[in-house]
């Protein structure tokens, strides 16, 4: 199976053939994480409801929530006005972020104080 034609065609990949892809909470608006997409990534995504990445570190599919249990049910998936980016609203089971924190955001800190 692949990426539906209409669907690959609005898709605007960097050289790696990569989308970055946000994860955010459906009913709260909160982002949770942020991972990258190839086209089979982004299929498998919109045909089993759950998330998968592609994982540019270990050069492999991982489907969020496979090994933790913490998995994303997909709400919607919309793509952005360039195509370079699409956004994954889901129902987050436990913790989004591999640190165990609840959002990715919450274990990076605040970089208010490096204003200048």
């Amino acid at each position: 199976m692949t990426l539906d034609p209409t669907v690959a065609s609005r898709l605007k990949r960097d050289a790696a053939g990569l989308v970055a892809a946000v994860v955010q909470q459906h009913d709260t608006g909160e982002v949770l994480m942020v991972g990258w997409m190839d086209d089979e990534a982004l299929h498998r995504t919109l045909t089993t409801g759950r998330v998968t990445f592609w994982s540019r570190s270990r050069q492999e599919y991982w489907r969020k929530g496979d090994t933790s249990g913490h998995v994303q049910h997909v709400h919607s998936v919309q793509l952005d006005c360039d195509g370079d980016a699409v956004l994954v609203k889901v129902e987050q089971v436990g913790a989004a972020c591999h640190t165990g924190a609840h959002s990715c955001f919450d274990a990076g800190g605040d970089l208010a104080a490096v204003r200048g």
